[in-house]
């Protein structure tokens, strides 16, 4: 059996974006029976998950678990497959694995169902990648 590969979503707080993009990754990895799994982190942690975020999740089916923002690792990038990021990577995670950026999604707070169709579809794509060997 293939070991479990990450992928770490970062955005500055991790509490919105990287929430909801970890929690339909590892929904939309499982569907397709993928050894991959996601975690969100932050670059400066908020102290609990943005509300729209959580209540977002919950009618999607994914508010099963919350867990408080934590911060991103020099051990979360080196173990990662890939970085995904939603704002300023600092530098020094720039060069542990691949790093894609989607800063130009738009926030959870000006709207959820926006956001999280925004960032699905990009999962969908990045997991044709990954699925791939990429």
């Amino acid at each position: 059996m293939k070991q479990e590969q990450t992928i770490v979503f970062v955005c500055e707080h991790g509490s919105a974006k990287s929430v909801v993009a970890a929690a339909h990754f590892n929904r939309l990895a499982g569907e397709r029976v993928l050894e991959l799994r996601a975690v969100s982190r932050a670059t400066d942690p908020d102290a609990e998950i943005a509300p729209a975020a959580e209540a977002g999740l919950r009618a999607d089916g994914l508010g099963a678990v919350f867990r408080s923002p934590a911060k991103l690792t020099q051990a979360d990038a080196a173990g990662a497959v890939r970085v995904v990021t939603f704002c300023e990577l600092p530098e020094a995670y720039t060069t542990a694995a691949p790093v894609e950026r989607w800063d130009d999604v738009p926030p959870v707070s000006e709207g959820y169902a926006k956001a999280r169709d925004e960032i699905v579809g990009r999962i969908g794509l990045l997991l044709d990648g990954l699925g791939a060997g990429n």
